[in-house]
C-alpha cells in the first residue's frame, strides 16, 4: 500500500523475478536436506550482493546505494515468500545499521564496503538466555590497560556460523537489567578466545552459540560510546525487527495465496471446498489480517526512513502484528490442506517451522505487545 518511487518499484520487481526463478521453496528444501553448514547457499547470496541488495541501507560513500529501509523491506518481503535463506537481515540490515549509526570512520571504512559487496558477513550477538531480553546482558567486559577483556556467552546468534564479525553486547558497568553499562564491541570471528557452536532450530537456518573466554580487544573495538550502548543497541534491534516483520509478511502472503489456490481446486462432495461458507469466512479473516499487517510493516519501515519520533512504537506494532498474522496463516495453511498439509512433502510445514522461529527472534509477539503498552503509558 506504500507509494513507491520508480527505483523502489524496479527493486521490488527484480527481487520478485529473481526469487521465483532462482530461489523457489524447492531450493530451500534442497539446502535443508543437504544440511548446508552455513544455513544458506553462498552462491545465491553472492548473486544477491551483485544485484546490490547487501548495500541497500549502506551509504554510497561506503559502497552502498542508500535506498533506505522501505526499499530493503520490499526485497525481504519477496524473499520471505519462498523462504530464501541468506544473511541479509543479520548482516546487511542489523550489523550494517549498527555500524552506520555508531561506527567511527575507521570502523565504517573497514567493514561497510565488505558487507555491501557480500565479502563479509556480520551479525549481532545479543541474547544470553532462552528469551529475548537485551537489558539482561551479563557478558563481562573488563577494562584493561590496552583495552578490554570479554568473558561470557551468547546464544541464538543469527548466521553465527557464517559471520566474519560479531557485534557483541557486553556489560562494562552496572548490573543485568540496567540500561546503563551496556557497551557494543566489534569482535572478529578469528579473535583468540572466541569459539562458536552450531545450534539446530526447527527452521533449519544458521544459528550459533558463542563462548568468549577472555577475548582481548583494543579500545578501538568499542562501537559507539562505552557504557552508553543501550540506545544504539535498541535502535539497531528495531531495524532488525522490522526486517523480520517484512520477511514474515512475505511468508504470510505466500502461505495465504497457496492456500487460496487449494481452496479453488480441491473438490469434495462434488464441489470445490472454497465454496463452503465456513472456509470462506476463514479465508476472509486471513486476508483482512494481511492487509492490516502490511500497513503496520510499511509504516514502521517508513518511520525509520523518516527518523520519526514514534519509530519504536511503530516497530513494536509491526513485529507483533506480523507475528500474530503469520501464526494464523501458517496454522490455517496446514489445516486447510488437510492430510497433505501435515506431511513433510508439502511446503506448509516449512512455513510453520520458520514462522515459529521468527516469532521468537528479537522479541516475541507478547514481548512487543508489552513493549508497546509501556511506551503508550499503560
Amino acid at each position: 500500500m506504500a507509494v513507491l518511487n520508480e527505483e523502489q518499484t524496479m527493486l521490488r520487481d527484480s527481487a520478485r523475478d529473481w526469487v521465483r526463478e532462482k530461489a523457489p521453496v524447492g531450493a530451500f528444501r534442497r539446502m535443508r536436506d543437504t544440511a548446508a553448514p552455513l544455513g544458506y547457499d553462498p552462491a545465491a547470496f553472492a548473486e544477491m550482493a551483485q544485484m546490490g541488495w547487501a548495500g541497500v541501507v549502506i551509504p554510497e560513500a561506503f559502497g552502498g546505494s542508500e535506498f533506505g529501509y522501505l526499499s530493503l523491506g520490499l526485497v525481504l518481503e519477496e524473499m520471505g515468500r519462498t523462504l530464501v535463506a541468506s544473511p541479509l537481515i543479520a548482516s546487511s540490515l542489523a550489523a550494517a545499521s549498527a555500524l552506520v549509526m555508531g561506527g567511527s570512520e575507521t570502523q565504517k571504512s573497514e567493514w561497510l564496503p565488505k558487507i555491501a559487496m557480500g565479502e563479509a558477513v556480520a551479525t549481532l550477538a545479543v541474547d544470553e538466555g532462552p528469551r529475548h531480553d537485551p537489558l539482561r546482558t551479563a557478558l563481562k567486559a573488563e577494562k584493561t590497560g590496552a583495552g578490554y577483556k570479554l568473558t561470557g556467552a551468547k546464544t541464538f546468534v543469527l548466521e553465527g556460523m557464517a559471520a566474519d564479525l560479531f557485534i557483541v553486547a557486553a556489560r562494562t558497568s552496572g548490573q543485568p537489567g540496567e540500561a546503563k553499562g551496556i557497551t557494543l564491541f566489534l569482535v572478529p570471528a578469528d579473535a583468540k578466545g572466541l569459539s562458536r557452536e552450531q545450534r539446530h532450530l526447527a527452521d533449519s537456518r544458521g544459528y550459533a552459540a558463542l563462548n568468549l573466554d577472555e577475548v582481548e580487544l583494543g579500545s578501538n573495538a568499542v562501537l559507539g560510546e562505552a557504557d552508553n550502548g543501550a540506545d544504539l543497541l535498541e535502535k539497531t534491534l528495531d531495524r532488525a525487527r522490522v526486517g523480520l516483520a517484512a520477511e514474515m509478511l512475505g511468508m504470510s502472503v505466500q502461505a495465504f495465496e497457496t492456500t487460496l489456490d487449494y481452496l479453488k481446486t480441491r473438490v469434495q462432495f462434488g464441489q470445490t471446498i472454497g465454496s463452503f461458507q465456513a472456509l470462506q469466512h476463514r479465508a476472509a479473516k486471513m486476508f483482512t489480517e494481511l492487509e492490516l499487517t502490511r500497513s503496520c510493516v510499511e509504516a514502521a519501515l517508513t518511520a525509520i526512513d523518516n527518523d520519526a519520533a514514534d519509530t519504536p512504537q511503530a516497530v513494536a506494532l509491526a513485529k507483533a502484528a506480523a507475528g500474530d498474522t503469520l501464526h494464523l496463516v501458517s496454522r490455517e495453511m496446514v489445516q486447510m490442506h488437510g492430510g497433505i498439509g501435515m506431511t513433510d512433502a508439502h511446503d506448509a510445514g516449512l512455513y510453520m517451522k520458520r514462522a515459529r522461529a521468527l516469532e521468537a527472534t528479537y522479541g516475541s509477539t507478547a514481548w512487543h505487545r508489552d513493549r508497546w503498552g509501556r511506551m503508550a503509558g499503560y
